[in-house]
């Protein structure tokens, strides 16, 4: 609760660090354990990979179907929200911060060290060239022996999460990513802050370090052929996406479906849509046209 009581969207972890609710389409109990036949492929704390974005209902759902086990998509900072959350999961041992939402929109410098690489000497020599300092902010010791730093990126930018893309074993977690919290106990071992950086806010993150983070807008797909009128039921998926929205998930919902929109080259026809199902959700005409815009502008679109 500490955690939101800072406005930090958090969900319940197992010793793992995977999500502790399990996926309810997955069609077998719950455990604390990944099943045998669940995937385990890429980054854990990457969140979900991303749903047909032209089918009727995204899939994998993204929690689309108002129940829980969307892993960071669950995330949320109200605290009914919460106590629901590990009230089913009591097996959970640690917690998750969800990257990329207001009002810090976090992102994490994932500094590793069981790759065998200098991960921090990386970090400074990166600083060096690009003529950037990490400012005092929270930082957090894992039990490998790592750190993880948390910045504060601007409202109207979006990091993706990212793995040794900046240098070898610098992960990034952004939106749709999840940092495990100080005192979440693992197989490991505890997640601690570094003394003297808890009672931090997460500092903003250095403008020359940001462009590093933040990949070139993408080229703009060519129209679909044939020029004909979009179907009216293509992308409703997404829209229902966008209302199933809790609390603290409405942003990131929001640019996420837009995104997945102008993809697949239905982003201006779902305009309409995106905004009145933002606005049914409780977002504002404002905050709404601006997470537009910056999935526009990051597909290239803008």
């Amino acid at each position: 609760m500490s955690a939101a009581e800072r406005g930090l969207a958090v969900i319940p972890l197992s010793r793992t660090k995977l999500p502790a609710l399990r996926s309810p389409h997955h069609g077998v109990p719950h455990h604390d354990e990944p099943h045998h036949d669940e995937p385990r492929h890429g980054d854990p704390q990457a969140g979900p990979p991303h749903a047909d974005p032209t089918s009727p209902t995204p899939s994998p759902c993204r929690g689309a179907c108002g129940r829980m086990g969307h892993g960071v998509y669950d995330a949320s900072s109200d605290p009914h929200r919460i106590r629901e959350l590990f009230a089913a999961a009591p097996w959970a041992s640690g917690y998750g911060i969800a990257c990329g939402l207001p009002p810090y929109h976090l992102i994490g410098i994932d500094l590793d060290t069981k790759s065998g690489t200098d991960a921090p000497a990386a970090l400074r020599e990166l600083a060096l060239r690009h003529l950037f300092t990490i400012p005092d902010t929270v930082v957090v010791t894992t039990p490998s022996g790592g750190r993880h730093i948390w910045l504060s990126g601007p409202p109207d930018t979006v990091v993706p999460n990212s793995a040794g893309r900046l240098a070898p074993g610098i992960d990034i977690r952004g939106a749709g990513g999840y940092l495990v919290g100080p005192g979440s106990r693992t197989e490991r071992g505890v997640y601690s802050t570094v003394p003297g950086t808890a009672h931090l806010p997460p500092a903003a993150c250095p403008a020359a370090l940001l462009r590093l983070l933040v990949p070139a807008p993408r080229r703009r797909p060519p129209p679909p052929r044939g020029g004909g009128p979009t179907d009216p039921q293509q992308g409703q998926g997404l829209v229902q996406f966008v209302l199933a929205a809790h609390e603290g998930q409405r942003n990131t919902r929001l640019f996420w479906a837009a995104c997945r929109a102008y993809e697949n080259g239905i982003g201006e026809a779902l305009t309409g849509p995106l905004t009145d199902a933002a606005l049914r959700v409780g977002l504002t005409l404002r905050e709404a046209r601006s997470t537009l815009a910056s999935a526009a502008r990051l597909t290239g679109h803008a």
